[in-house]
């Protein structure tokens, strides 16, 4: 190379050089130096605060020193207070390497910047937290002694509502319950006690701090246990307004003992990047656990999700999401779909219960509902029921058992009949939106045509895995598409058409 080509390329580096220093392209990002310096004076603020409050509780320990005798954590504050500036004295040299690495200017220096304001507002917020919790507590306990004879005025009232609290309706319906449903006996019973706990705590601690009151009373404020006397007017306050919460609560945990319900996935739609969901939730209300009868009520509504919730239930079209039994409690439904209106089925060897019978004809068994459940029956299957056929109801059973989802599928045939992809799906949701939107594409209820993957009914890229029954928030669960039919035993006869049946 001539020495012409060398003195070009030196003055072509050199050029480059200037124009990398005025691009800047060396520095420290402007979004890490604009950090620094708010830092720096949310520091300064935080040192004032700081000890601003460690000269008010050193102040408060010094004039309320009987006070703070009595209560062990006040021992420690001085030094924890202390311990606090020290950290933010800390967090002060480190602004100054920073302000240091501030002035270089240099991007080979990013990543200590970047560590070291992580350190550094760490330490501020962590010192500055546990100070003003001292602060507060100290200032609690003060605030507390100078108003004494209100704090007592607001124990007394707070006892009151406790010792006056009515439990027998409570009781009453806990009894039942637990006569109703055996098997959930033990845990209302122990709920129950913990209600009742609240109040026999109550009244010991009312009694326990006698002496204290009546010295309140008397004007005696040298010999009250001052902490005593306030931790117990807390403890009270507390109780007294966790005592109507928790019968409250407990009387809606019975109360859903006696009821059973569905939401039925019964319909979806993708607006741009909206996603909707329309869940009709069937419930099935009983007066006792031995009732034939129940009251039956619906409610249909499209509400928004996430496109996660959208994904994991976009095979279940016509499935039941969710469903409880009567004798659970909310949090124990099912989370993972199953064909709707199966789980009110009785097992065979069974025969019957409150809501139907197996019966015979024409070389099948088949399921029919009571006619007190017609309406239950109607919403569970969008008004198109179709007998369920004893195979199909022990393939629903083996994989439930197996804490799979059942999707069903034709003898012979190779698509399945519940869910998104299902026959029998796409004739009773012929009518929504997803239908009219071409979601059934190739299906003749579609109103748009569109391309399948291996069956006319597959929803491309499905996962043909089984899915797993269980308890738990749906959108976290993997939801897979149809597995592929897995037709239960047949007998050897051919079944006779679907029929429709009543109450013999």
């Amino acid at each position: 190379m001539g020495k012409s080509s060398l003195k070009f390329l030196a003055a072509l580096l050199g050029v480059l050089i200037v124009v990398v220093l005025f691009a800047g392209l060396d520095n420290l990002p402007r979004t890490l130096r604009a950090q620094i310096d708010p830092e720096r004076r949310a520091l300064a603020s935080a040192q004032t605060q700081l000890q601003s409050e460690q000269d008010e509780v050193l102040r408060n320990l010094q004039t309320e020193a009987g006070l703070f005798r009595a209560i062990p954590a006040s021992q420690q504050w001085p030094e924890q207070l202390s311990k606090d500036l020290g950290d933010l004295q800390l967090a002060s040299h480190q602004i100054e390497q920073l302000t240091a690495f501030e002035k270089q200017n240099r991007r080979q220096d990013r990543a200590q910047v970047e560590s070291l304001l992580a350190q550094e507002r760490g330490l501020r917020t962590n010192a500055l937290a546990q100070a003003t919790a001292i602060q507060k507590e100290a200032a609690h306990w003060v605030d507390a002694k100078r108003h004494l004879p209100e704090e007592l005025q607001q124990m007394e009232r707070d006892y009151v509502g406790i010792h006056n609290f009515d439990l027998a309706p409570l009781a009453s319906a806990v009894q039942k319950a637990e006569a109703d449903w055996p098997e959930k006996q033990a845990d209302l019973n122990s709920r129950l006690s913990g209600v009742r706990g609240i109040i026999d705590q109550s009244d010991a601690l009312w009694q326990s701090t006698y002496d204290s009151r009546k010295q309140v009373v008397a004007g005696d404020f040298a010999h009250v246990d001052i902490p005593r006397l306030i931790g117990a007017a807390d403890s009270l306050q507390t109780s007294a307004a966790a005592l109507p919460k928790q019968s409250e609560d407990l009387q809606s945990l019975g109360a859903q003992l006696y009821n059973a319900w569905d939401k039925v996935l019964a319909d979806m739609e993708v607006r741009g990047s909206e996603y909707d969901q329309k869940i009709r939730t069937v419930q099935t209300h009983f007066a006792d656990a031995n009732a034939k009868n129940g009251e039956i009520g619906s409610d249909e509504k499209w509400v928004p999700v996430s496109e996660a919730t959208y994904e994991a239930d976009k095979h279940d079209l016509g499935m039941a999401i969710e469903h409880k039994a009567a004798g659970k409690y909310d949090v124990e439904a099912e989370r993972v779909a199953q064909p709707a209106g199966f789980a009110y089925v009785a097992p065979p060897s069974q025969g019957s219960n409150q809501y139907g019978y197996w019966d015979h004809s024409g070389g099948r068994d088949f399921w029919v509902f009571y006619g007190q459940y017609a309406l239950l029956r109607d919403l569970l299957f969008n008004h198109q029921y179709q007998p369920i056929d004893r195979y199909d109801w022990e393939g629903y059973r083996t994989y439930q058992t197996r804490r799979e989802t059942y999707y069903g599928g034709s003898s012979g045939a190779s698509s399945p009949r519940y869910g998104t992809q299902g026959t029998a799906t796409q004739e009773r949701y012929s009518g929504s939106k997803f239908a009219k939107g071409g979601g059934f594409r190739d299906s003749k209820y579609a109103s748009k045509s569109g391309s399948y993957g291996d069956s006319k009914y597959a929803s491309p890229g499905g996962d043909r895995t089984p899915r797993q029954f269980g308890s738990g928030n749906r959108p976290e669960e993997r939801r897979a598409s149809p597995p592929p039919s897995r037709p239960s035993p047949r007998p050897s006869y051919r079944p006779s058409p679907p029929r429709r049946f009543g109450k013999r």
